[in-house]
Order: C-alpha cells, then sequence, then structure tokens
C-alpha cells in the first residue's frame, strides 16, 4: 500500500537520530484516514484494507523500505534551552515524493519510548490525536502552510495523564520535520559540521534556490529564506485568529509550516492578549506575541548559522543581525496583504493599517467575534442591508457604524463587479473554524462514549471553511457561556 520510501535523512550522518522501530501495540483499530491525502502521495488505494492499514499505521508492522528513526533535536522551551530534546514518541518512517514530485515526511507520533523519550511513555491520548489531526487539516483547508493527518489508529491500550485515556497514533505528514531545535542540537555541541551538514540538506530539500551560491552568502541567504517564510506563515495565523500556544524554537519549522497542535486555539471574541495554553502561565505565546516570539526564534537559528556565514565572528554577528532587523517590515507586509484582503482591498494606501487597527480595536472594545465580523464584513461590501448581522456582533454598535462609513469611502476607491468584492473577501475570511468548544465536545465524545460522529462531521465542516454550508449555522456561532474554553492542554 505505501509508495516507495527514499531515506535522505536517514543517510545522514547517525549523530543525527536514534534508530527505533515503533512499539507494537495491543489492538490497532484505523478510525480515520485521509483518502485525498493518501491519494496524492502515491498510495495503492486500489490495495487498501482498513484492517491492513491500521497495522501499519500504528507501526506494529514496518512498512518495506522503511528505516525508522527518532530525530535529534534541541530547543528553547519558554525562554529556557534545553540541549537534548528529540523525538521523545514520534517515529520517521521515511520521505515520499509526492505525485507533484515534491518530497514528503511520514511519521507516526505516539509510536513509544525512544530514546528521546526523558521519562515519558512515548504514547498519545486519543484526545490529541484527534485535535492534530482536526486542526491541522483545517489549516490546510484555509491555505495555511502545515503538517497534515493521513491517518489516526486507537491502539487498544491506556495511557495516563492524571487519569487513564484510550490511546491513539497519529501518521503525520510533512515537508520535513527539521526544527530550529535541530540546529540548536549541534550547535549546543559545538558540532559546526554537524550544523553545515544539516544545512545543506535543508538547502537541498526546501531551498534549492541557494545551492548556486557560495560560502557564508550560501548560509546567510537560509537564514533569510527561513526568515521570509516565517513571516508569511505567522501573518496567515494572525488573520484566522489561531493562537499555537507553545512557539518553542523545537515547534518552529524550517520549511515554514505549522508544526505540532498541542494547546492550539482560535479566538473568538478579539483580544490580543488572549492566551489559551495551559502551561503558557505568563502569556509569552499570546496571540499579539506571536510575530515577535518568531523573529526570537530566528535569532536562535541565526545564532547556529554563525559559524557558518562569516569566519569573522563580528561580521557574522552583523550580517545576521541586519536581516533580523528586516523581520518587523517583512512580517508587517505580509500582515497588511492578509488584512487588506479580509477588507476588500485590492490597492494599496498608506492609511490602510490605520483602518485596519482600528477595526481591531472596535472589535476589541465591542468583544466582537473574530471569525464572524470578518465573514459579516465580506457578506456587508456588496449589499450594505447586510450590515445588521455585523453590526450586532458588537457590545457598541455606533462605534462600528462610524467605521463602516470609513470603509466605505475607502471601498469606493476599489472599483469592482457587483459581487466581486463579496466573493473575494469570503476566500479570506473562513466562515468555520475548528471552534475550541466544537473541538473540546468531539473530543470528549470520543474519548468517553466511542462515539467518532461528532469528529467526523465537524471535520467535514471546517475543510469546506469558505463554503457557505446551509444547515450547518451552528457550527458558525461562538460558544455560549456554558462552553467556553478558557484553556487547552498539550497532551504529551
Amino acid at each position: 500500500m505505501f509508495p516507495p520510501f527514499t531515506l535522505r535523512y536517514a543517510r545522514l550522518p547517525e549523530r543525527f537520530y536514534e534508530r527505533f522501530d515503533p512499539v507494537p501495540v495491543r489492538d490497532p483499530q484505523l478510525i480515520a484516514f485521509n483518502r485525498p491525502l493518501a491519494e496524492s502521495l502515491g498510495f495503492d488505494l486500489a490495495a487498501f484494507d482498513a484492517e491492513e492499514a491500521a497495522v501499519w499505521f500504528s507501526g506494529n508492522v514496518v512498512p518495506h523500505g522503511s528505516e525508522p528513526l527518532a530525530q535529534a533535536y534541541a530547543g528553547h522551551q519558554f525562554g529556557g534551552f534545553v540541549p537534548r530534546l528529540g523525538d521523545g514518541r514520534a517515529v520517521l518512517l521515511g520521505e515520499v515524493t509526492d505525485r507533484e514530485g515534491r518530497l514528503r515526511d511520514i511519521q507516526l507520533k505516539g509510536a513509544g519510548c525512544t530514546p528521546f523519550s526523558r521519562g515519558g511513555d512515548g504514547r498519545s491520548p486519543l484526545g490529541p490525536v484527534l485535535r492534530e489531526y482536526l486542526v491541522s487539516e483545517a489549516m490546510h483547508a484555509m491555505g495555511v502552510p502545515t503538517t497534515r493527518a493521513l491517518a489516526a489508529v486507537t491502539t487498544g491500550e491506556r495511557v495516563i495523564r492524571g487519569i487513564p485515556e484510550p490511546g491513539a497514533i497519529l501518521a503525520r505528514v510533512a515537508s520535513s520535520h527539521i526544527r530550529v531545535g535541530t540546529f540548536q542540537y549541534f550547535a549546543a555541541r559545538g558540532d559546526r559540521e554537524g550544523v553545515r551538514e544539516l544545512a545543506e540538506h535543508v538547502i537541498e530539500r526546501h531551498y534549492p534556490e541557494l545551492e548556486d551560491r557560495q560560502g557564508g552568502g550560501r548560509y546567510l541567504g537560509l537564514l533569510k529564506a527561513v526568515q521570509a517564510r516565517q513571516a508569511s506563515l505567522i501573518a496567515r495565523w494572525m488573520g484566522i485568529g489561531f493562537i499555537h500556544g507553545v512557539m518553542n524554537t523545537d515547534n518552529t519549522s524550517i520549511s515554514g509550516e505549522t508544526i505540532d497542535f498541542g494547546p492550539c486555539a482560535f479566538m473568538e471574541q478579539y483580544d490580543p492578549q488572549m492566551v489559551f495554553s495551559s502551561i503558557d502561565e505568563g502569556g509569552r505565546y499570546a496571540y499579539s506575541n506571536q510575530p515577535w516570539i518568531a523573529q526570537w526564534n530566528l535569532a536562535r537559528l541565526a545564532e547556529t548559522l554563525l559559524p557558518l556565514i562569516d569566519d569573522d565572528s563580528e561580521r557574522a554577528v552583523e550580517l545576521a543581525t541586519e536581516e533580523l532587523q528586516r523581520f518587523p517590515e517583512q512580517y508587517e507586509a505580509e500582515w497588511l496583504a492578509v488584512m487588506r484582503a479580509k477588507l476588500g482591498l485590492g490597492s494599496e494606501e498608506p492609511e490602510d493599517k490605520t483602518l485596519i487597527e482600528a477595526l481591531l480595536a472596535t472589535m476589541h472594545r465591542g468583544r466582537a467575534d473574530f471569525t464572524l465580523t470578518f465573514r459579516h464584513l465580506a457578506e456587508a461590501a456588496d449589499n450594505p442591508q447586510a450590515e445588521a448581522s455585523l453590526v450586532a456582533l458588537f457590545e457598541r454598535p455606533e462605534e462600528i457604524a462610524g467605521w463602516l462609513e470609513e470603509w466605505r469611502e475607502r471601498l469606493d476607491r476599489e472599483p469592482q463587479p457587483q459581487g466581486e468584492r463579496t466573493r473575494r473577501m469570503k476566500l479570506a475570511s473562513p466562515a468555520f473554524i475548528p471552534r475550541n468548544h466544537r473541538v473540546q465536545q468531539a473530543l470528549t465524545a470520543a474519548m468517553d462514549e466511542g462515539d467518532l460522529g461528532p469528529f467526523e462531521a465537524l471535520l467535514d465542516v471546517v475543510t469546506q471553511p469558505y463554503d457557505d454550508q446551509p444547515g450547518r449555522d451552528e457550527y458558525a456561532r461562538p460558544a455560549a457561556p456554558t462552553e467556553r474554553v478558557f484553556r487547552t492542554f498539550c497532551g504529551t
């Protein structure tokens, strides 16, 4: 069933990983399978069998051509450096080449206690597996670069996270699982050659446009390329109200994909200081902090590359610092592009930033729902009669009414055919997101009752985020006061 594996990462020096076969589980059962993704990866779906798939995706049988391994990496976690983390419960089976010619990792998450587990059990409860499946596929459907869910398997075993919970394994697909923390792992050991070999692997795999560069400019170019992707990624997060919750350097992908959906969440009432993660007690990774944390993480990457950028350490610091100082401007340009699209603005005017910020401030004071505000704004763009639904979202309707007058004056300088502006704005503002209470309801039903119906229904909704989906209005509504979720949990 599996397409042929290539083993690019497994052919790197052995200090890059630990060989590790998944630990078999008692009774694997396939509960979710992403057929479109499998098709794009080259799986033989004509030979698909659910029982056989459960065996493969649980790791009970290692696919032909795979050489499973746990990747080594380090990381700053909430600002504190841990020199040895690594895949404590994940196993990379290898890479496959998809139908578009792209190399894609296939990894099993929750596959057992690896040499990097640091006392953990190497397993995952069902809840975090289903959360990652839901949110990563929703992110993909919204056009946000992300790892993806290929399959979910229950294990027939219990894991202890305060209380016994059903165990599960997620088959995850990524452009790669290389992180800022992977570079830090070798830099912390003074292993300059390890950093260089990793950088060359990353350039070949993710940034081939740099292959013609020579010397330090090659590695400064790598920093610049990673920074550009991070600026774009974080701007997209901000445009949908996504809060990652644990932006450690070991959760910062070199490829520019969203990775690791532990205590992640989506805002409802707009609040720039919103935090959901139960482990982010100081608010380090609050919504509004995400761009600046990304820059901080990029600075940690830059530190690892300094010996490669220039033999003169002072010159290397100067060059890297110059590049890092460009991040705020890069991020703002990406963010403005995202927000202009949400406001129906196809051209650029200097006052646009002020107009956007005024809307966000009004949303904050009016306790308006982030997702519904922009969706209703799209519906009102070509139909002023629809403004009533938008205004009703605000506790201070007079303020949004004043802002709407300014917005319409700006739209008058953006002539578009009737209906076209609304269509484009809807493609920038989803109607359906994985609202936290809906996610929690789906997870509770699966864990407590073995009922996957709510999970499957929610997955179907959030993977069509820009469609109107008549009859599914309840999935677009914010949580009632008794349904609100204030804290999300990692599950490791």
